[in-house]
């Protein structure tokens, strides 16, 4: 571990210093609680603590920014790393980016991102109130489930944006996110209906979005499980 320190000209303001370590602290303790970091870059010290998870988040993509650990590299658009506002306490994480999230760089743009609008509309929420990633990052060609190295390739960048954002509730959408996630293979019909614990936060499984636009009928099941996501933010 290293330590950066800054060099203090003879004119700077002592007091105005140990303010700021003072507040960088504070916000540090409260995104990620007693554990400290000495590691940092000095001017994380100006900053408030919703810029410093944005900036935590920046580096954390800037290695992938041209990622080539698998084959989804060779025929995608734009790497589609997530969206959300910085200090949000909900996390949602699909599987991988469609046709139109690749085009756009951003999650669940397409229709089925249009339907889950409309799930988190139904608890009182919206895209400002948690980050939206998926397990993988790349488009797999022609929406096909992301295979297993592929997941693997993309773990550690996820596990980066759950160790910065630190979720209090992460809702999964998808049998291809509960079982990375979750470490669990078993079928979504199995493991919805109960509230498991992952990386520090509350975790409930549901279906995929994609997969009610092609069966209706488990909308009733989904409800249900957003229902449950929802007692557990409130």
């Amino acid at each position: 571990m290293t330590t950066q320190l800054t060099k203090l000209e003879p004119e700077t303001d002592i007091v105005s210093l140990l303010d700021q370590m003072k507040d960088f602290f504070q916000g540090e303790r409260e995104l990620y609680g007693d554990e400290l970091y000495l590691d940092f870059d000095p001017n994380l010290l100006k900053m408030g603590a919703g810029e410093r998870l944005r900036y935590r988040l920046e580096q954390a993509y800037e290695p992938y920014r041209n990622c080539q650990r698998c084959g989804l590299a060779r025929q995608r658009t734009r790497i589609v790393f997530g969206s959300g506002e910085p200090g949000v306490k909900l996390m949602l994480i699909g599987e991988a980016p469609g046709y139109h999230e690749d085009q756009a760089g951003l999650p669940f743009v397409g229709s089925a991102g249009q339907l889950l609008d409309k799930i988190l509309q139904a608890i009182q929420l919206t895209r400002k109130d948690v980050f939206i990633t998926n397990v993988v990052k790349c488009r797999p060609p022609d929406n096909r489930d992301p295979l297993p190295e592929e997941c693997q390739a993309c773990f550690p960048l996820l596990k980066q944006q759950l160790e910065i954002i630190q979720p209090q509730c992460i809702l999964l959408l998808g049998r291809i996110a509960a079982g990375v996630v979750l470490q669990n293979d078993a079928a979504i019909v199995n493991l919805r209906g109960r509230v498991y614990e992952a990386f520090g936060a509350k975790v409930v499984v549901t279906y995929h979005p994609a997969a009610l636009l092609r069966n209706p009928e488990l909308k009733r099941a989904t409800w249900e499980d957003v229902q449950m996501f929802q007692k557990l933010y409130r």
